[in-house]
């Protein structure tokens, strides 16, 4: 009886393991989202797309668009980016909220934005020099890392 249960048990988890994990898969331009294709057009006109992989998650899915320079940027499945990591390019300054840029002008001149995540709290970036900062939905900054 024990040995048939465990064997019912561990069936289940291994089940339910298959229906959580992600799938990835290579997608065309023309499966991004309208959004997402507008948004490289207008802020990365000159760097084509290199590939665009979408994850498939359990409760949500994203794309992830890498350029030919190695820019990164993740998109949710409404096309609207999360994730923009220009890797030692600056990130398009336009996308940086104003009051981050003061910050970083004030406080790290000579830096460069090189990544921006937008979080539930509000942002987290990446400078130049691999110091990351996190701002709340208010533009105070919470937390500073090396």
């Amino acid at each position: 009886m024990k040995k048939s249960m465990l064997l019912l048990i561990l069936t289940t988890l291994l089940a339910i393991t298959g229906l959580i994990s992600c799938k990835n898969s290579i997608v065309k331009a023309d499966r991004l989202p309208d959004i997402a294709k507008s948004f490289v057009d207008e802020y990365f006109p000159e760097n084509a797309i290199s590939y665009i992989k979408k994850d498939h998650e359990l409760i949500k899915s994203t794309y992830e668009v890498v350029l030919q320079d190695g820019t990164e940027i993740e998109f949710n499945k409404s096309g609207e980016w999360v994730i923009i990591d220009c890797k030692k390019n600056a990130v398009p300054a336009a996308l940086v909220p104003d009051v981050i840029t003061e910050y970083v002008l004030a406080h790290f001149p000579g830096q460069q934005i090189v990544k921006i995540d937008r979080e539930t709290f509000g942002h987290e970036i990446e400078l130049s020099s691999d110091l990351e900062l996190r701002f709340n939905k208010n533009g105070k900054v919470v937390q500073v890392e090396d």
